[in-house]
Formats: C-alpha cells, structure tokens, sequence
C-alpha cells in the first residue's frame, strides 16, 4: 500500500508568506510605518527565553553520559557540514555563484533543530533522551559557533560587518533571555509544557516575520532576477545530495563505533538536521543590510523540506521494520 507524504503545515505557510511577499508587500517595505524590525528583535528575545525556560538542565547532565554519541552528532553538525561545504568554495566561487556558496556556508554551520529531531527520533524508535539533549544543546553550542564560520567569510565581503557587533546582539537578543530562561526553569517549566502548543505557534509566527520582511527587501531589490529555473534545480540537488552524504558518512561511522540501533538512529536523524528557527533569526543579526537575505535563506529553507519529508519516510521504514519480539 502507498502512504501519502502530508507536506508539513510550516512548510506550506512559509510558501504563503513568501507569496504575500510578492504579492503584498507593504508592511514589509523599507517605507512601511509598521515597525517589524522591533517587533521581530522583541519576539526573538522571547523565542530564546522559552527555549531556556524549556531546557533541564537536569537532562542535560543525564545525557553527558553517553558522549561518544554527542561528540559524532554535534561534530557533524559544526565540523563536517561545513567542512564538506567549503571543499565547493573554489569551484563556485570562481563561477560567480559566491552568494550562493555563502548560503550554503550558513546553513552548514547552524545548530541542529530540537522538536521535529525528537519527533522523527521517537517514531523511528530511536534514543529518545539523546535525541533531546543534542538538540537543547546544539543550539547553545550554534550561538557561538555559527557567527566564527560565517565571520571568516562575510568580513572579506562585507565591509559593514563587524563581528564583535554581532556577538554583542547575539548576547542581549538571544543568550541572555536563554540564561534568564534557565533561572526560571525551576518555576515555570511546567507553565511552557502545559502550554508548549501556544508557544511552538508563537516561535512560528516570529519565523515567518523574518521571512515575510526579508523576502519582501529580496524582491524590492530584484535579487531573485539572478536566480533562473536552472540556479534553483541546481540548489535544490545540492542541498539533497549534502543531506544523503551526511546521513551516509554518519551511519558509517556510528557502525565503526559499534553503535547500537537507537544510538544509530538518533546520531543520523539529529546530526543531519539544521534549524530553520535558528537560520532565520542568526540572519537578522549575522548578516548586514547589503546582503540578499532571501537569497542566504533560500537553501536553509529547501533543506528544511528535504528533512522532514525523507526523514519522515525513513522513520516510517524504521518503525515498521521492528519485529514484535525484538528488544
């Protein structure tokens, strides 16, 4: 029997919002009276504190156990990603596809993405536990790690970058609220369980903020007009065949490692995530008014789609390859 593939309900909104963009984009424009570069700064803040006020650090020290696992997910999160990314530098930069490369370069060197990790990890049967303390701390580990790779880069090309700026807004939008977060774990982590439905929304909506506004200025700017049918087909093959080479070169290592099923499974389904959460908002801080946003989200987005649906498919065949007996 052939299951359907639903098609995840934020991909379809991202694709609304991207149309609205086009279509509509007045509240967006750099001449909009709306004020959703404040709008968007405050609700990042609170997208972080939640993040924090989610994270227990009790699990977190629980998880340090089984390091070997951890050090595979998170160095092929920060490490190999880019690493195989930038062994591509010559060729395209060379070929005048250098805001290409760097988009690319962003989304290989961002954090892994935390529910829909623990979500394909559990349906795949995998460890669980370890699938949520990669992802809690993958995160951490991304805020400082991805501005150092993409800083190597953008201080050559853009000359508004500074990198000291950077770290101080990644430090009052964004660690701070998580440390705030954390202090107040203790006490209202079970008003963000009971209540993490309206929060997921409310980190969504904030996503598609950023979206809407930087798609909005991509357009005005006309930068999508160097990007034919051929460019896009192109990216999209690229972002796939980085996707499969990941989840290939990790399961190898994790059978020279000797590790179990569900280690296996976790180490492949989180170290080959990337968090469109994380891209969108480090966009807003990384990058410089100059650079064509919409063009650095383009892969992280496409890549978005590639893992949830052929994750969702593998986790499916995991499941239903588990005979009744088996332990």
């Amino acid at each position: 029997m052939i299951r359907k593939i639903k098609l995840d309900r934020f991909v379809l909104a991202i694709i609304v919002v991207v149309m609205l963009a086009y279509f509509f984009p007045v509240l967006g424009s750099r001449d909009s009276q709306v004020p959703l570069d404040s709008i968007v700064s405050v609700g990042i803040s609170f997208i972080f504190f939640f993040y924090g006020l989610k994270l227990s650090l009790e699990k977190i020290r629980t998880g340090l156990r089984n390091w070997r696992l951890h050090l595979l997910v998170q160095i092929s999160v920060f490490l190999l990603f880019p690493l195989i990314v930038l062994a591509f530098y010559p060729f395209l930069v060379s070929a005048g596809s250098s805001e290409i490369w760097l988009a690319f370069l962003f989304m290989a060197a961002l954090p892994s993405t935390v529910s829909s990790s623990v979500v394909m990890v559990s349906l795949a049967k995998g460890n669980v536990p370890a699938a949520i303390f990669n992802a809690s701390i993958s995160g951490l580990i991304g805020i400082m790690v991805t501005p150092l790779w993409m800083g190597i880069f953008l201080e050559q090309r853009a000359g508004d970058f500074d990198l000291l700026n950077v770290y101080v807004k990644l430090l009052t939008e964004i660690l701070l609220p998580v440390i705030l977060g954390l202090f107040l774990n203790r006490y209202l982590s079970k008003y963000a369980d009971r209540y993490g439905s309206y929060l997921t929304l409310f980190d969504k909506s904030v996503i598609l903020l950023i979206v809407y506004k930087s798609f909005v200025h991509s357009f005005e700017d006309k930068v999508f007009s160097s990007v034919d049918i051929k460019d896009f087909v192109l990216i999209y093959v690229g972002v796939l065949g980085l996707f499969f080479l990941i989840y290939f070169v990790i399961g190898f290592i994790a059978d020279k490692l000797r590790f179990n099923r569900e280690d296996k499974i976790a180490a492949q389904f989180c170290g080959t995530k990337k968090s469109l959460v994380h891209g969108t908002v480090f966009s807003k801080i990384l990058f410089p008014a100059s650079m064509p946003i919409g063009i650095i989200l383009l892969p992280l987005m496409l890549f978005h789609v590639v893992q949830i649906f052929v994750l969702s498919i593998i986790a499916k065949k995991r499941e239903n390859s588990i005979q009744p007996n088996l332990n």
